[in-house]
């Protein structure tokens, strides 16, 4: 459940994350698709998002940052949905700058062989 998650993460391009910085929330659901086109942000546990980044953003060649978000800071809600086999947070509103504890750059991916 939603209340077990304090901690989820996000893959994000850094010029999303520097727009929303700027504009006072973070509005991107997943790459090249808004919040209000998706109705909800997609987001990770830590056992989730390096496989949701390999899978969605390996072609991504623009910097990415990892958003650790604080889920108690967060303005919206956060619910577990399922997915497949798995269940996977999603925000259901805007993120609030104030609620990611960290952007942490990410190397790209070295290409499978």
């Amino acid at each position: 459940m939603a209340d077990d998650l304090r901690v989820i993460f996000h893959v994000a391009t850094a010029a999303d994350w520097a727009a929303a910085r700027a504009a006072g929330g973070y509005t991107t659901s997943t790459i090249g698709v808004t919040l209000e086109q998706e109705g909800f942000i997609h987001a990770a546990r830590g056992d989730q998002w390096e496989d949701v980044r390999r899978r969605y953003y390996a072609e991504v060649t623009e910097p990415l940052v990892l958003l650790v978000i604080d889920v108690a800071r967060l303005g919206a809600p956060v619910r577990q949905d399922p997915v497949g086999d798995d269940s996977y947070p999603h925000v259901y509103g805007p993120i609030d700058p104030d609620a990611v504890v960290a952007a942490v750059p990410l190397a790209p991916l070295a290409p499978l062989a």
